[in-house]
């Protein structure tokens, strides 16, 4: 393993080819978004759900129930040929500060963020995540994660593409709690206590622990804390499709179940009813440099998740037939969004379409080291930009 995860490291010069990590979820439905073969949507089974999630480097193992495979949701790192794979999350326990930087390391013991490709058809239950005190009862990290939906991803917006988030000013907790007791007898119609929000392509939402929201049917790329706690509170979703009452007591300790008063408690509430949700949360792209400065070196890098210092991510644009060289203040997971070239000594390319299984150029995690030094990117089309997201924890060039 010393010597697999060391000679990597130096194959890539410090930056880590990752395979494609496919997530399933029982109570989805693929979007087909996210460039999977068509045939390869129900690959694992009616059983496990269709494919609707691709993780991106991710050391979080994806909390699928009692078939789940051990490494559903981790990333692979992979040698140049192919023939060398090994659990991103066992390098980073081997080689620590040297992947992820010291700061981070000394803090975490590992890498305390992933992003993933959210791509449903439709939307998903009102659901929550728990924050770090309610998550720690049942063993894990609380939850803060951030919306983007990239418009290469979208070319269609899918049956509901409007999130709804928290409550309507006015709602009681009465009225919230008594929807929750109503969740197995059928619709507990706790959405028509909330708002809906269209969804905007190139923009995005911060949605910290305890808020409650129901995500909309755009193929969203998601930043956030490495965890997959959550609850759903919602019991029966657009297109009558009814969600399994366990999955409302999920991550809840075996001695609250059947308690309500436990679940209320999981609501930040003043956030829930806060009236003025949108403009705290709402993200448009904005510029990471001076936009003329960027331009005339030929590229343009944008913030589009930044409310929250933990996690973060921007979008690269590298322009037709440019080279530049890109340096950031922290490791980050890379995912290619539109075009081709070169990161490095690795090929940069941005599939059409992906078997289960096969590998790609489109996914890399950049060390620490790598990062502060410059990562040199070139562009190899005349016409067509290169484009890319980068997922960061504790950027210190992010200015809140």
């Amino acid at each position: 393993m010393k010597i697999s995860c060391e000679l990597l490291l130096e194959e890539g010069k410090g930056i880590l080819r990752l395979a494609p990590a496919w997530v399933p979820r029982s109570f989805c439905r693929p979007g087909k978004r996210i460039k999977l073969h068509p045939d390869d949507y129900y690959v694992l089974g009616l059983a496990r759900g269709g494919i609707d999630e691709r993780w991106l480097a991710s050391t979080t193992h994806a909390e699928n129930g009692p078939d789940t495979p051990a490494d559903e949701g981790l990333s692979y790192v992979v040698s140049a040929d192919g023939q060398q794979r090994v659990l991103l999350k066992d390098m980073i326990d081997q080689l620590k500060g040297e992947v992820i930087g010291g700061n981070l390391w000394s803090k975490y013991q590992g890498w305390p963020v992933y992003s993933k490709l959210f791509d449903n058809l439709g939307p998903l239950p009102h659901h929550v995540h728990h924050d770090d005190a309610a998550a720690a009862r049942v063993g894990q990290k609380g939850k803060h994660e951030m919306y983007f939906y990239p418009s290469q991803l979208n070319n269609h917006g899918g049956e509901f593409p409007y999130t709804f988030f928290g409550f309507n000013p006015g709602v009681s907790k009465e009225q919230v709690k008594q929807c929750l007791m109503n969740f197995a007898k059928g619709d507990n119609r706790i959405t028509d206590l909330s708002r809906a929000y269209k969804l905007a392509l190139d923009t995005g939402f911060d949605v910290p622990p305890g808020i409650l929201h129901a995500p909309g049917s755009l193929c969203t790329y998601e930043p956030q804390i490495a965890s997959d706690v959550y609850a759903m509170y919602q019991s029966v979703l657009h297109g009558e499709h009814a969600v399994p009452e366990s999955l409302l007591w999920k991550d809840t300790p075996p001695e609250e179940v059947g308690n309500y008063d436990y679940l209320m408690g999981i609501l930040d509430w003043e956030s829930n009813v806060d009236p003025d949700f949108y403009a705290r949360a709402f993200m448009a792209p904005k510029p990471a440099h001076p936009v003329e400065e960027m331009l005339e070196q030929g590229f343009m890098e944008e913030w589009v998740c930044f409310k929250c210092r933990q996690v973060s991510a921007k979008r690269l644009t590298v322009l037709p037939g440019r080279t530049v060289t890109i340096t950031d203040g922290a490791a980050y997971g890379m995912y290619m969004l539109q075009g081709h070239g070169t990161l490095g000594v690795w090929e940069l390319e941005t599939p059409t379409l992906i078997r289960y299984g096969a590998l790609t150029h489109d996914e890399y995690f950049v060390t620490a080291g790598a990062a502060s030094a410059g990562v040199t990117i070139t562009n190899l089309s005349k016409t067509e930009p290169v484009v890319m997201l980068k997922h960061f924890s504790e950027n210190p060039d992010l200015k809140l």
